[in-house]
């Protein structure tokens, strides 16, 4: 087992193994190398003399970036910069922007001032009993960063670091709302009532699923008219420039994943609908830009209390799409790929939430097949 933070360990056959940092002052590369001993206290004192002899040869000190001791003046502040720097050049601007959040609002606060080499499984466990998170998305994000962080750190420094399983804390999903058939009426009023751009932003996610960013990015070259289908092929988010600072700007981007890269059915009334608004502009709902995915709530809760419904979020719309096609007898396969999910359980789990009426239906089928069931038993009596 190696000694936490002196990057010194016991190898398989016995031996213990102390890496050091060798540093070309000429030609400014580092080098890991490695001593040997019998005891860690041999090992060590190797270490030490390679270290010293490299000062006396060279006339000049090595850094004290690259001395073994200096994990003990690390900060987990430290290795979470040098994480989010390296995030950036293979992340996409939303997920890292999603990753500085988490860490600057949780993490930080509570974990930034220790140094790098007393960071314990058990001291963590405790720093994040002390967090206040009512988002079982929120905690989840917590752990992926936080374990981000460990993993680079333990291979950029060369320390052991403990990894982190979400524990029994982590919070229960709060089921999600949708409308019901009552307000879907007075919405579906509302909306066919004098239509503009925005209702028929509203209706189209009804009929297709679409997320808002998804729907803001839409172009008219998206759409096939002649197979009456649409493709999703980008998203758009309002973000901010860099983690931390207050200036946002509208970004374009591919969809959430791969698989939210997908081609849509669109019925022949929305069809006609699209027709009508067909502008001669590149954006279906803004112009010659991305609609900004605020311009569209403001719109969507002006419509809200038009159609006289409680508010709930946008993302309802999503919910109700899904809850809807499965009612309607929508296998789970191909709605999961209509919504643009990686697998079916995330279909199932989060987007289907079948409603009072239907399960008074399913109730009611019961109760008619024990009565059949029953009637025939009587009728093999007699």
């Amino acid at each position: 087992m190696g000694r936490h933070g002196e990057n010194i360990r016991k190898r398989k056959d016995g031996r213990w193994e102390a890496r050091y940092l060798s540093y070309d002052t000429g030609k400014g590369n580092k080098t890991y190398r490695s001593v040997y001993g019998h005891t860690y206290e041999e090992t060590k004192t190797k270490r030490d003399a390679v270290l010293r002899e490299s000062e006396l040869q060279t006339g000049n000190p090595v850094p004290s970036s690259l001395r073994a001791d200096t994990l003990s003046m690390i900060s987990f502040d430290e290795a979470a910069q040098a994480w989010m720097k390296l995030i950036k050049l293979g992340q996409k601007q939303s997920t890292c922007e999603k990753y500085g959040f988490i860490y600057h609002s949780f993490l930080q606060r509570i974990l930034g001032h220790i140094p790098l080499v007393q960071i314990t499984e058990r001291l963590v466990r405790e720093k994040l009993e002390s967090l206040e998170v009512t988002s079982a998305s929120v905690w989840k994000s917590i752990y992926c960063v936080l374990n981000g962080i460990l993993r680079h750190s333990a291979e950029h420094y060369h320390v052991t670091l403990p990894e982190f399983k979400r524990t029994a804390k982590a919070i229960r999903r709060n089921e999600a709302a949708v409308f019901t058939k009552s307000e879907q009426a007075r919405l579906l009023s509302a909306l066919y009532t004098n239509t503009d751009r925005f209702k028929l932003g509203v209706l189209l996610c009804l009929f297709t699923g679409l997320r808002i960013g998804e729907l803001c990015a839409l172009k008219w070259e998206d759409i096939d008219f002649a197979n009456k289908t649409l493709c999703v092929k980008r998203t758009v988010q309002r973000l901010y420039v860099e983690n931390g600072g207050k200036k946002t700007a509208l970004v374009e981007s591919p969809p959430k994943s791969l698989h939210s890269k997908r081609e849509l059915p669109l019925p022949d009334a929305l069809i006609t609908f699209l027709q009508n608004f067909q502008n001669g502009k590149a954006y279906i709902f803004g112009a010659e830009k991305p609609l900004d995915p605020r311009t569209m709530q403001n719109h969507y809760r002006k419509i809200i209390e038009e159609a006289g419904v409680a508010y709930k979020n946008f993302h309802v719309l999503r919910h109700t799409y899904a809850t809807n096609c499965m009612e309607g007898g929508t296998d789970v396969k191909s709605l999961s790929e209509m919504l643009g999910h990686s697998n079916v359980k995330t279909t199932l789990n989060y987007y289907v939430h079948p409603s009072m009426d239907t399960k008074r239906i399913y109730a009611d089928n019961l109760c008619a097949f024990y009565v059949m069931l029953y009637g025939q038993i009587l009728g093999r009596a007699g």
